[in-house]
């Protein structure tokens, strides 16, 4: 068991996997024990630090290398330095960084969690995915329909979390225009504050019923509505720096990158992937990961709130070489941050 393992470790066998782990996640390069030796704070001789790179890769927290005599961490001793030796903390230098992301003023959620996304990815080298509150707390505010043309029209659909859905469609000839005025009047009235999950269970039930009593052709006008507003959710995925991976000297192979985008493509499975029904910083390492395609990646996952009970996730998907502390530290300001200015966005629009 783990508990176990922690046991037996040393002090001097936790600072030599710290250095270890430190110098590899910054060279990607295997680490020797004369290397180790000469950084600052390390007073143990080559040979001695040599012994105890061989009990910790006997342990299962290094491993070594076929092309070189020098150890890199297993995802065991990665898992072992992010419970154990990182402490999340909120430094003011992180927070500053967060705070600048989102001081101008937004009108709507989505320019905080882009730019979020987009600022996240380009201070990590990473790629950044933030997933908006989920769809079933989401709740519709209103739904227009603005004529183009005779035969054009743009549908809208407005959330209260600011979200703007813009879809173009042509009239069918047999609806009337009266007809379609009244449509988008029952859908107002009654789907105001409906959260979005529930909108086609009113649709099928309550919405029916009202446009069987006042619209003429109400069946082709309901089929219509359905497929003009209904045919799918908004999208809640906010992606920044897809192509960061391949800066990282890990995904040199090109079927290791097809897979990657194969991932990135697919939003729901991505969605799926990264929603997160824990508090705090969650960190799942290689193998940990559920999904076949990242088990050669690290996903680290923080949690936002605004709204009363509304959340969504802010995530990192990179390496299991990386960057664990400077990752959950920003992750934990960017999270303190969002959460701060969206519960601001969502009282001053509620």
């Amino acid at each position: 068991m783990l508990t176990e393992v922690i046991i037996m470790l040393t002090k001097r066998q936790l600072l030599i996997l710290q250095a270890i782990i430190d110098d590899f996640i910054e060279t990607a390069h295997p680490v020797g024990s004369r290397a180790i030796s000469k950084k600052d704070g390390i007073t143990y001789s080559a040979a001695t630090i040599r012994n105890e790179m061989a009990d910790l890769e006997d342990m299962g927290f290094l491993e070594k290398t076929h092309s070189s005599s020098g150890r890199i961490p297993s995802e065991k001793g990665y898992r072992y330095y992010v419970d154990h030796v990182i402490v999340p903390s909120l430094n003011q230098s992180n927070l500053n960084i967060m705070r600048n992301i989102i001081k101008d003023e937004f009108y709507e959620v989505e320019q905080i969690v882009q730019k979020s996304a987009e600022v996240l990815s380009d201070l990590t080298s990473y790629t950044s995915i933030i997933l908006g509150p989920e769809i079933f707390e989401t709740r519709l505010k209103q739904l227009q329909i603005v004529p183009l043309s005779q035969h054009t029209a743009v549908a809208i659909l407005i959330t209260d979390t600011g979200h703007v859905e813009h879809r173009s469609f042509s009239i069918p000839g047999q609806i009337k225009p009266r007809d379609l005025e009244k449509m988008v009047n029952i859908l107002n009235d009654r789907l105001y504050g409906v959260p979005l999950f529930h909108l086609q269970d009113i649709l099928n039930k309550e919405i029916i019923t009202l446009m069987k009593m006042y619209l003429d052709d109400f069946a082709r006008s309901y089929e219509y509505i359905k497929s003009a507003f209904f045919s799918e959710q908004p999208v809640k995925l906010y992606i920044g720096g897809k192509s960061n991976i391949l800066l990282q000297p890990e995904f040199n192979d090109i079927e290791k990158i097809r897979t990657f985008y194969s991932v990135i493509e697919n939003e729901d499975k991505l969605a799926e992937l990264i929603k997160n029904n824990h508090e705090g910083i969650n960190v799942s390492i290689g193998q940990e990961n559920e999904m076949e395609a990242i088990k050669d990646f690290s996903l680290i996952t923080a949690s936002y709130h605004f709204g009363g009970n509304k959340k969504g996730t802010i995530a990192l998907l990179g390496p299991t070489r990386m960057e664990y502390r400077k990752v959950i530290n920003l992750l934990n300001a960017l999270s303190n941050e969002m959460t701060a200015a969206l519960q601001l966005w969502y009282k001053n629009n509620d």
